[in-house]
């Protein structure tokens, strides 16, 4: 009996020692041989010396009063924070089920627009290797149109069109400006005889390249260094004068 005793454990052995107001210490033989004691015996013909002092029951029992007051005190804590900060609680709740709204509805606008209902993949359009795509929405990897919302996104439903380029269109703003450095863009221009450089990006039009090529080129000339109006020479007074005046006064033999 006392090996049943032994194999409850440590802890439930102190409890139930504890319960009785006995001694609670030693080993596990030694607690089961004391509560083994009690078997079928009332507490008067009980050993006095298996019982804890009155001293020890005082100490054990403040012990737990503090300990019962400590977890009120958090408790009284833990009510008091949720009594404060529910405004704040109902405010977040609401804002999350606001968000989840949103989202069931943005996902439900995602499969009207995307294909439907997923369930009658097997009987639909896809079974003949059609899909179902009347927005004309462009296909991600896996073959099937991409949601709606990706679309809006990155602007796909936006075409920008590029004479240079034999009028082709391209779709979505990414794609236009990665074309300006693609080669069906730099053939173009390699065509007109304009250089491919940063000053004719985002221009798409052939007259507005080429206008601005000559004005480039009309810059450019007038930024050229001109020998005969620029450099400069000395006469025998001292006076500083062009190259085209020194040379007319050395024809002349004023010098």
């Amino acid at each position: 009996m006392i090996i049943t005793f032994s194999s409850v454990g440590l802890d439930r052995l102190k409890s139930a020692l504890l319960a009785l107001g006995m001694k609670c210490g030693g080993t596990l033989e030694e607690r089961a041989k004391r509560l083994f004691a009690t078997k079928d015996k009332s507490f008067e013909d009980l050993d006095p010396s298996l019982f804890m002092k009155d001293a020890d029951k005082t100490k054990r029992g403040n012990k737990e009063t503090i300990r019962h007051k400590e977890i009120a005190g958090m408790e009284a804590q833990i009510y008091r924070l949720v009594d404060l900060l529910s405004e704040q609680r109902s405010a977040t709740l609401d804002n999350v089920r606001r968000k989840q709204a949103r989202a069931g509805e943005d996902n439900e606008d995602d499969e009207d627009v995307g294909g439907g209902d997923i369930s009658d993949d097997d009987s639909g359009p896809e079974e003949d290797g059609l899909i179902y795509n009347p927005k004309n929405l462009p296909l991600g990897w896996d073959g099937k149109p991409i949601p709606y919302w990706l679309y809006k996104l990155h602007g796909l439903n936006m075409y920008f069109n590029c004479e240079i380029c034999g009028n082709h269109t391209y779709r979505g703003p990414k794609a236009f400006q990665r074309h300006f450095a693609e080669w069906r863009h730099a053939h173009g221009m390699r065509c007109l005889g304009i250089p491919n450089t940063a000053h004719f990006a985002n221009i798409t039009s052939i007259e507005d390249a080429l206008s601005l090529w000559n004005k480039l080129k009309n810059n450019k000339d007038d930024e050229r260094w001109k020998p005969e109006m620029e450099e400069e020479f000395e006469d025998s007074l001292g006076n500083v004068v062009n190259k085209r005046t020194y040379d007319d006064l050395r024809k002349q033999g004023l010098l």
